[in-house]
């Protein structure tokens, strides 16, 4: 007799489904989705795309920079790319609506390029990529870490040497 107080309940509360794609879907406070880069943050570790077990991720020498592109119909959304990297460049949305016709197949992709450019303190050729704060401190502040953009990786030793000695 649990049954039908069951079916008197189901018949009160009404139907359980989703209207989804007609309507707004619920989706969990916690749930994988689809991927959100933040170029300003990156470091060109690579450590997302050595993570990336179906190969969603590749960085691409290119003579402008290192570009990074990120495939969302490859991508299995299990989170290791956010996991893995040090500035949080890459972070997972709620976003899971990843519906689309197959001409639009290669537009569902994140293209994103690291130029090249000059270092201010040798002028040597070097990525314009984020310097990694993890672990510096004081922290830096945001003029400092415009600075180190623009720095390549001895000046960059050298400049916190000089900085550690200073604070």
């Amino acid at each position: 007799m649990n049954f039908i107080k069951t079916l008197i309940q189901n018949l009160v509360s009404g139907p359980s489904t989703v209207s989804y794609p007609f309507g707004p879907a619920w989706t969990p406070d916690n749930f994988r989705g689809r991927i959100d880069f933040k170029l300003a943050s990156c470091t060109a570790c690579r450590a997302c795309e050595q993570v990336c077990a179906p190969g969603a991720i590749r960085f691409d020498k290119t003579p402008e920079g290192l570009r990074f592109m990120m495939w969302h119909n490859t991508c299995v959304f299990c989170g290791l790319c956010e996991h893995y990297c040090p500035t949080d460049a890459i972070r997972q949305t709620t976003d899971w609506h990843m519906a689309h016709p197959v001409k639009d197949e290669f537009g569902m992709a994140i293209r994103e390029t690291i130029v090249y450019v000059n270092c201010t303190g040798c002028n040597a050729k070097t990525l314009s990529s984020a310097p990694n704060p993890v672990g510096v401190e004081p922290p830096f502040t945001p003029e400092e870490i415009e600075q180190q953009r623009n720095l390549c990786p001895a000046c960059r030793k050298k400049a916190l040497a000089e900085r550690g000695a200073v604070s």
